[in-house]
């Protein structure tokens, strides 16, 4: 029964709709998280440390934090594969592209894949970045979430990187939040204004809520 739904295209759009709401969860509270920055050096790094240390004694040492990391891996995998596999079989079945573009498409619906790719190859970088150090500025400090956080927005391509992947990130939020809410079956006439704008409205509090760290060390109000 697994196969057979992974094979449909049905199956795939149900994928990519629940791994990419697994995905849109974990970036609010990452947002949320990131914000904790304008508290200063020891509110923020005391949170990098609790994240740590969840569900201790019952968990051992950041086990609750790999967890979710195991969890997002295969979220993205799964969000991934699905896309490509779709955007795939989209091209076999229509090998030539349309004379007219449809005149009612949005921007993010246009971009999505590029968005992804963006997002793709950030999320790498930021794990080169900000978790490993591996190419990080001004001297990786581990332990010190905070100081490698300004080290990184110090640099003035750091903030760009960091900018247009968020600027991407919005776009694909907007769009694929009501999509993914078609595909699981929540849309509907009633409901629609209802679900665009509440895509709407989330993608510009993620969009404003990450931009404004690097905006704060770049302003000085995070130093």
């Amino acid at each position: 029964m697994a196969r057979t739904m992974w094979d449909s295209s049905v199956g795939k759009k149900t994928v990519m709709a629940v791994s990419g709401l697994i995905m849109l969860l974990y970036l609010v509270v990452h947002m949320i998280g990131n914000l904790k920055i304008y508290f200063g050096a020891g509110e923020f790094n005391h949170y990098a440390h609790w994240l740590r240390t969840v569900g201790e004694p019952f968990m051992h040492y950041e086990w609750t934090l790999w967890l979710i990391r195991i969890v997002l891996v295969v979220a993205v995998v799964a969000h991934a594969t699905s896309a490509y596999q779709l955007s795939r079989r989209d091209i076999k079945a229509r090998p030539t592209k349309y004379v007219h573009s449809r005149p009612r498409a949005s921007y993010a619906t246009r971009t999505m894949r590029w968005g992804g790719i963006i997002l793709a190859l950030f999320i790498v970088w930021h794990i080169l970045d900000l978790t490993t150090g591996t190419v990080h500025s001004g001297g990786f400090q581990e332990g010190h979430p905070y100081q490698n956080v300004v080290d990184t927005f110090s640099t003035w391509y750091g903030d760009v990187i960091y900018i247009v992947a968020m600027l991407a990130l919005g776009l694909h939020v907007r769009h694929g939040f009501w999509s993914a809410a078609q595909t699981l079956g929540a849309g509907s006439r009633t409901r629609d204004r209802a679900l665009k704008a509440t895509a709407n409205v989330l993608a510009l509090l993620l969009t404003a809520g990450f931009i404004a760290v690097p905006v704060g060390v770049m302003t000085g109000v995070v130093s």
